[in-house]
C-alpha cells in the first residue's frame, strides 16, 4: 500500500505541474480537455494501483506459504528427533539385555 500511495502522489504532482503549465491556475481557462486529463490520470492511477496490489498480494501469499512450510518442517524435525531418541533407548535396552541374559 505504501507503493500505491507513492504512485498516487507522483501522479498528482505531475497533473498539478501540467495544470500549472497550461492554465496558470486560473479557473476561467479550465476546459473539457482538463477534465478529460484528470479522468485519464485517475484511470492510470487505478491501473497502476491494481498492478501493484496484484503483485503485493501474490508476494504476501507466497511468503505465507513459505512460512507455513517452514513451521511444518520444524514440527517434522521435532517428531523425527523424538523417534530417534526412542530408537536409541530401545537399542540401549536391547544391548543391556544381550549383556545380561536372564534365563
Amino acid at each position: 500500500m505504501k507503493s500505491l500511495s507513492v504512485i498516487g502522489i507522483i501522479l498528482l504532482a505531475v497533473s498539478a505541474l501540467l495544470f500549472y503549465l497550461t492554465t496558470d491556475f486560473t479557473v476561467e481557462k479550465i476546459t473539457i480537455s482538463h477534465i478529460m486529463g484528470v479522468m485519464a490520470g485517475i484511470g492510470i492511477g487505478l491501473i497502476f494501483g491494481g498492478m501493484v496490489g496484484y503483485v503485493s498480494k501474490g508476494s504476501a501469499i507466497k511468503a505465507e506459504a513459505k512460512r507455513k512450510e517452514f513451521l511444518q518442517l520444524q514440527k517434522d524435525k521435532v517428531e523425527l528427533e523424538k523417534q530417534a531418541l526412542e530408537i536409541e533407548k530401545r537399542k540401549a535396552e536391547l544391548e543391556q539385555q544381550n549383556e545380561n541374559p536372564q534365563i
